[in-house]
């Protein structure tokens, strides 16, 4: 454990009396305080505003909490003494130190994610460290090399599903290059007052325990009428023969969830406000368990600017749609003297999240309906065509440009001064070109003091992917339960629920990064990796192995590997590695978007370039939390 001085992060926010209760709760004083009177306050259902804590040294105690965000009490496990725990803002080039006490009865954790930090910060117990016991603190510390929009969760056993989760906000360096006015933190979850354990047991025992659009003899009938009888006949065989009905849409829907923003269900109306006219950054989260969420702000069109902390062209947009862990910093430019709804629905419909955006407190807009429930297609289960990543166009990034990237030419290059290495190693550098020692210390975010570094000549006459690995035949069993006949890159596909909605909807083909990336060698290596499951067993993995199963991937570090994820399920599975960046390629060549989450649906092929450039025991892992526990979940060890 790393020892430092324990100075409290300061607040922004004055303590409201609701968070005076909540922190003694928090501190450790449960005995002097009332958790009734905790209840009551709670059920009155005013709006919560999260703490925001600024500074190099912050203390955070994890303790547990009474809640009551449905009508029925129920127990979270919070940060602070608050659900979500307080959005901390960090400044980038600072060393911070974090200070985790822990006074729950079992072990606790805290992984920042998305953040590159030496392996033994990340916060995986049993990979990077042991984790915290009851009553102990654990020290983090470590330089923040980045900027942008984070969060940080819990990584012990099923705590992030009970609110141990909180935003991360890194201030840039240099001047932000997004113009804006105010800044928001939107913080999206899923709550269930049923203890997670009965949740993953009861799915366990029958995995669509929680899918109440069960096909009927009536849906037959209206199938046959709109698509002939050989069709759906066809059709339902194929999806019987893989355990699968076209409405497993989540393994857990609004039947156990409710839906908050910024820890506020939707009759709590959480708002922020504006002045007409003014540019608001909205930084959206998902910071659920399980649930993918579909945002959209009726009346008002979305600029994306950031993808899971990185600056991308701006590309404007009607609606997106977030993978679990994924973050998109939008901008929005309302003109009018009005409240705008600020609307995210679940994939699997039924409930919602909502906040408000408007001129002044008290406001609301109309709630616009519940889209219908979408249903798994043939292109989930590999039976659509094959998509065509060559001569792809990118959508959006001409008369959709968004205002305010001021100075800043698209190349990633001011125009008034060359681009620095000034955070980048580059003794191994000779004449501009990479020494094979480059790429052993951490290549920085991309951003206007960086210029993307040539391979040396050798690399670039050699053939660039030596080795292929991971291309084995998978077979029918208890571990799989299908194999699409084949399947795409579906980039360019906005995902069940969201085709033909006549909004113009974000997809990864959008997405193309302001900045060129750093590290331009070829890989010499691609990994294939196949997502498998059986949905009846409820059993998730990679390559038909659960991690119990599993043997780590090994990288040696300075290493450039492609990685290739074949999706043989018909769900979706957002892919987190730790530690370091995965530069999706989409077709935008140098300027490949940088993620730390990439959303993979079903029967889809997605390939992604990492540069192994940080030592380490890495998590690996579906970041659908019970999928997670049953199995889908690698280590990665760079060495």
């Amino acid at each position: 454990m790393h020892e430092a001085n324990k100075a409290k992060g300061r607040s922004m926010l004055p303590v409201s009396r609701r968070r005076f209760v909540q922190g003694l709760a928090a501190g450790g004083a449960v005995a002097a305080v009332d958790w009734r009177a905790g209840w009551a306050f709670a059920e009155t259902g005013q709006q919560q505003t999260l703490a925001t804590l600024t500074g190099k040294d912050f203390e955070l105690t994890i303790d547990s909490l009474p809640v009551n965000f449905t009508g029925r009490r129920s127990v979270a496990t919070a940060v602070n003494g608050s659900v979500p725990g307080p959005t901390l803002r960090w400044r980038e080039g600072d060393t911070v130190t974090i200070a985790v006490t822990n006074r729950l009865s079992t072990p606790t954790s805290i992984h920042w994610h998305g953040m590159r930090i030496p392996a033994e910060m990340d916060g995986v117990p049993g990979l990077s460290y042991a984790g915290i016991a009851p009553g102990k603190t654990f020290v983090y510390r470590f330089p923040v090399l980045q900027n942008g929009t984070y969060w940080y969760h819990s990584h012990s056993g099923f705590q992030e599903q009970l609110g141990l989760w909180g935003a991360l906000v890194i201030e840039p360096r240099d001047k932000d290059p997004i113009e804006y006015d105010r800044d928001y933190v939107v913080l999206l979850c899923d709550w269930t007052d049923t203890k997670p354990e009965t949740l993953y047991s009861n799915l366990k025992k029958q995995s669509d325990y929680y899918n109440f659009h069960r096909r009927t003899a009536g849906t037959f009938i209206e199938d046959v009428k709109s698509k002939g009888l050989r069709s759906t006949v066809r059709n339902r065989l194929r999806l019987g023969r893989m355990d699968m009905s076209p409405t497993d849409i989540a393994d857990v829907t609004s039947a156990a969830y409710a839906y908050l923003m910024n820890g506020n269900p939707p009759d709590a109306n959480w708002t922020a406000l504006f002045k007409p006219g003014e540019r608001v950054r909205l930084r959206f989260i998902n910071a659920s368990a399980m649930t993918l969420f579909d945002v959209r702000i009726p009346g008002l069109r979305m600029g994306v600017v950031q993808a899971d902390g990185n600056y991308v062209q701006p590309v404007t947009v009607d609606e997106m749609r977030l993978g679990v862990a994924e973050t998109y910093d939008v901008i929005v430019q309302p003109q009018e003297d009005q409240a705008y709804t600020i609307f995210a629905q679940p994939e699997s419909r039924g409930s919602y999240a909502r906040g408000t955006l408007a001129p002044r407190m008290g406001m609301t807009a109309a709630i616009p309906p519940i889209d219908p429930f979408p249903l798994r297609t043939m292109a989930d289960m590999g039976m659509g065509g094959m998509a065509q990543m060559k001569g792809m166009k990118m959508s959006g990034m001409s008369s959709d440009q968004m205002p305010g990237m001021k100075d800043m030419q698209m190349n990633g290059t001011s125009q008034n001064s060359m681009p620095e290495m000034k955070d980048m190693d580059i003794s191994g550098m000779r004449d501009g070109a990479l020494d094979p020692l480059v790429g052993k210390t951490p290549f920085p975010q991309p951003g206007p003091r960086t210029t993307r570094l040539m391979p040396p000549p050798s690399q670039m006459m050699s053939r660039p992917v030596q080795t292929r690995e991971g291309e084995v035949p998978l077979h029918l069993g208890p571990e799989v339960a299908s194999v699409p006949m084949n399947t795409s890159p579906r980039l360019r596909d906005p995902g069940d629920g969201l085709n033909g909605n006549g909004r113009r909807v974000l997809t990864y083909a959008d997405l193309r990064a302001l900045y060129k990336g750093v590290d331009d060698r070829p890989p010499t290596r691609e990994i294939t990796l196949h997502l498998t499951g059986n949905m009846v067993r409820f059993i998730w993995g990679f390559d038909a192995y659960k991690f119990s199963q599993a043997e780590p991937i090994h990288l040696k570090l300075g290493e450039r590997v492609r990685f290739v994820l074949i999706n043989d399920t018909m769900m979706e599975h957002p892919i987190h590695l730790h530690g370091l960046w995965s530069e999706l390629e989409n077709g935008s060549s140098e300027f490949s978007p940088y993620k730390h989450t990439l959303l993979v649906k079903p029967a889809e092929r997605v390939s992604y370039l990492i540069s192994a450039d940080t030592p380490g025991r890495w998590a690996f892992h579906c970041h659908l939390l019970y999928h997670m526990a049953a199995g889908m979940f690698r280590t990665v060890m760079v060495s």
